[in-house]
């Protein structure tokens, strides 16, 4: 349930006939603000995104963004709550109203392990990769990619479990050449596969600044020997970033590597933490 607050010190809104409490903001970018609020029919949190429209191509855009999270109904892929289109005197706001997760991103669990001197186990690294690669499975399934798949962009639920979001990427993505949706997904979830079991990107700062990870692999990866993982999970990795996109495992493989690798299942489909 949500504070005891009360609802005249802050304000209100209404997306679809409920009403929802603004509690605070929780980051912007670009021409997109994020704010936490309170349902205040059901006390649950949400993330409103709220997206400035300047011109008709920015209200398109937006509602692209809101057919995409429609697409899914999948527990690896963040769901829409709601959408709409609202006046700001001569522009427009997009609001998409999506769940709100309090862990945050995988980004912000890697990073506050690795400020504890600690890094995720191997068995919880199997886990979110399961569950990583079923959502892009489902987006494979229905004809597109991601295309901005990294550390800052999944999600983690109150069970751990990877939720893929920021859906709006996805925008004209559409590949009809099967190999080349599978090598960019592939290449880009190797470097989310690196930063889980190194707490850091396998290039540079830009990586850990949360910038895309679909950067061409041009020369051959030198995998750290860590004797926190087993060199099954090192061999894997090696295989997802090498230079020949065609040589990668495609996501069917890969969901069948890591089902032998990972212990005995609790709840394939939640894949958590």
């Amino acid at each position: 349930m949500g504070h005891a607050l009360c609802i005249c010190s802050r304000g209100t809104l209404t997306i679809d006939h409920k009403r929802y409490l603004f509690i605070h903001k929780l980051g912007e970018g670009g021409f997109s603000f994020v704010d936490l609020v309170e349902g205040l029919h059901d006390g649950q949190f949400y993330a409103l995104k709220r997206i400035l429209c300047h011109e008709q191509q920015d209200q398109e855009e937006a509602q692209r963004e809101a057919d995409m999270h429609r697409l899914f109904h999948h527990p690896n892929i963040l769901r829409l709550v709601a959408y709409c289109l609202r006046e700001r005197g001569t522009k427009h706001e997009a609001w998409l109203l999506l769940p709100f997760f309090k862990r945050g991103t995988l980004w912000n669990e890697i990073e506050k392990l690795k400020d504890k001197g600690n890094f995720l186990t191997e068995e919880q690294i199997i886990r979110l990769l399961l569950g990583i690669c079923r959502g892009l499975e489902a987006i494979h399934a229905k004809g597109y990619a991601h295309r901005d798949l990294k550390p800052t962009n999944i999600l983690l639920g109150n069970e751990g479990q990877p939720v893929l979001m920021d859906l709006g990427s996805m925008n004209q993505a559409c590949i009809h050449v099967e190999g080349s949706r599978q090598a960019l997904a592939l290449q880009s979830l190797g470097c989310v596969l690196y930063a889980m079991m190194f707490g850091e990107g396998p290039y540079d700062m830009v990586f850990q600044k949360g910038d895309s990870v679909a950067l061409a692999v041009q020369n051959q990866l030198s995998i750290p020997q860590s004797p926190r993982y087993s060199s099954a999970l090192r061999q894997l990795l090696t295989s997802m970033m090498t230079v020949d996109p065609q040589q990668r495992p495609h996501i069917p493989l890969l969901l069948s590597q890591l089902e032998v690798l990972q212990p005995p299942a609790r709840d394939e489909h939640t894949t958590h933490i």
